[in-house]
């Protein structure tokens, strides 16, 4: 056995069924090792893609995803992806191939220090020198990936250790770090201190994050918030934890959120932020979330609680043990008043809505503008409930994500999108990662034709590996979001924006190989998302929207 093997051997120890990568010289070994293995590899045509749909396999099985990729240029192109799994706490270990051992450090021909690079964006990162701690590392590495706050692991291996013998190999059963140790249960006197005050408060409001998909705990919170009728809205990362229609659900909050979702946000005299991060995307003033109500911050990270706003009530543990304790305690309070406010302000913005609707329409038609294209929120929610009630909807990011985000119907499925790093080009990789952890699922990507070509070759992944999933392509001909600033802040002094008419994505489906169709108004929608639907193979559906629509 060399350290090639102890590698692989690790990985199957860990019941790793899919590796997504790229191989290259430094990294060869690991890849003709794997073949004697029943490990499957997915080769990806870019290697940021290749975490990208690690972390989308990861994030519908809730195992580590694994990346593997070559050094130099094969490393530094993974950054982005481990950026990304990082700041929306994804489980990754990321395996990069490295020049020879001693020649580190000579600026040789692909060398790049992806250990020192990916320093402010992994949990924990390793260079390995010595072939006999593989085994050691590979279990630590998975062990720190998966537990506590999820994240990107890395492990840099140089070519001549994966090629040095490996005399006594033997995998640990358990791992056991003084540094490490995160917090699971969580504190009995400060769960009961929350119970109390919910029964002391007159309008509470829980706040879930991406933490609750993370732990597996959204059944545990429906559960709790059902039980005790308390209602609920959701950062970005927590959409679909809780039904759309759910009556007791008011909305995403943030800048693009709800904005009956904000208003139950000021107006609560009690907030239980629940897995977030207190982050800018969501709480545009942290301070305002503390000042006069009591604040209750849940999550696993201890790290997190009090980063962005200090806490009434600090709370660390993981999310599903939390609430399976809630959920053995009694509660005794009425809501009933502040749940009809609630749906007093739900019932306000929907008709403000109607009203900028018609507003919109009549200015149209004032100007003697043609309207080209598609209503993008309609046939957003027109598509999401033609989808299967378990399927699941990977956003990518600009005007795509915000429309998405307002409008995407959650059921029984899964919203999936990059929030943190807000990274273009997310939304097909990952898609392709989901569809091979749940093959059973259908599985909806919807992305802008700027972000469409940023990871657009990874159609030849899907092609090459028969992965049915699907892809809507909005079409403005322009990077919309940036429009959309430069709209409002720069008096329309648009810099950069215009993407073009090109490609033409039914020529790219072609050359791929892939069903194509469009939809060019709402007319053609209904028609349009059933034949999108209608067939599981790999299919593009080009939406026509017109460039000055906002969100």
């Amino acid at each position: 056995m060399n350290g090639a093997d102890a590698i692989v051997n690790s990985l199957v120890n860990e019941g790793v069924e899919y590796v997504f990568g790229y191989p290259g010289v430094a990294i060869c070994p690991f890849y003709d090792s794997i073949l004697q293995t029943d490990i499957r590899t997915v080769l990806i045509r870019q290697e940021q893609c290749a975490a990208h749909a690690a972390s989308g396999y990861a994030r519908i099985t809730g195992k580590v995803g694994v990346a593997v990729v070559t050094s130099g240029p094969g490393a530094t192109n993974l950054i982005t992806g481990i950026a990304t799994a990082f700041m929306d706490s994804i489980p990754m270990v990321c395996i990069t191939g490295q020049v020879n051992s001693q020649m580190m450090g000579s600026d040789v021909f692909q060398e790049a220090d992806i250990s020192g690079a990916c320093e402010s964006f992994v949990k924990y990162s390793y260079i390995i020198r010595n072939p006999a701690d593989i085994p050691r590392v590979m279990k630590e590495a998975f062990h720190i990936a998966g537990t506590g706050r999820k994240g990107p692991v890395l492990i840099d291996v140089p070519v001549d250790v994966q090629n040095m013998p490996v005399r006594h190999y033997a995998y640990p059963e358990t791992v056991n770090l003084r540094t490490y140790k995160p917090t699971v249960a969580g504190h009995a006197v400060q769960i009961k201190k929350v119970i109390a005050q919910l029964e002391r408060a007159k309008r509470p409001i829980i706040c879930v994050g991406g933490g609750v998909h993370l732990s597996g705990a959204a059944q545990e919170v429906l559960k709790f918030i059902d039980k005790n009728d308390i209602p609920v809205v959701s950062t970005m990362m927590g959409l679909s934890a809780i039904p759309t229609e759910h009556p007791l659900f008011y909305g995403m909050v943030g800048n693009n959120g709800k904005p009956y979702g904000n208003l139950a946000m000021n107006g609560a005299d009690m907030v239980i932020m629940v897995g977030a991060r207190v982050a800018d995307r969501s709480i545009t003033d942290p301070d305002r979330i503390s000042e006069s109500k009591v604040l209750v911050h849940i999550d696993v990270d201890p790290a997190e609680i009090g980063k962005n706003a200090g806490p009434t009530i600090p709370l660390v543990g993981d999310i599903r043990h939390v609430f399976e304790e809630f959920n053995k305690m009694e509660l005794h309070a009425d809501y009933t008043d502040w749940i009809d406010r609630l749906d007093g302000y739900k019932d306000d913005a929907r008709n403000a809505k109607r009203r900028r609707m018609y507003e919109r329409e009549d200015a149209i038609r004032t100007q003697r503008r043609v309207f080209h294209g598609v209503n993008p929120p309609e046939f957003i929610r027109n598509l999401s409930l033609a989808m299967k009630e378990d399927a699941v909807y990977v956003a990518d990011v600009g005007q795509n994500q915000m429309w998405s985000c307002s409008n995407y119907i959650a059921r029984k499925g899964r919203f999936m999108t990059s929030g943190g790093m807000g990274t273009m080009g997310y939304a097909l990789p990952a898609a392709l990662g989901v569809k091979i952890g749940a093959p059973e699922k259908q599985v909806v990507a919807v992305c802008g034709d700027g972000g469409f070509q940023m990871t657009m070759q990874e159609l030849a992944t899907a092609v090459q590996y028969g992965i049915p999933v699907k892809l809507v392509v909005l079409k403005n001909t322009v990077l919309g979001l940036v429009r959309q600033f430069q709209h409002y802040n720069y008096k329309d002094r648009y810099s950069v924006i215009q993407l073009g008419d090109k490609p033409d994505l039914f020529l790219i489906a072609q050359a791929y190989g892939i069903r194509y169709l469009k939809i060019e108004n709402n007319e053609q929608a209904a028609d349009g998302i059933a034949a999108f639907l209608e067939k599981d193979e790999a299919t593009i559906l080009e939406v026509t929207v017109d460039p000055d629509e906002l969100c």
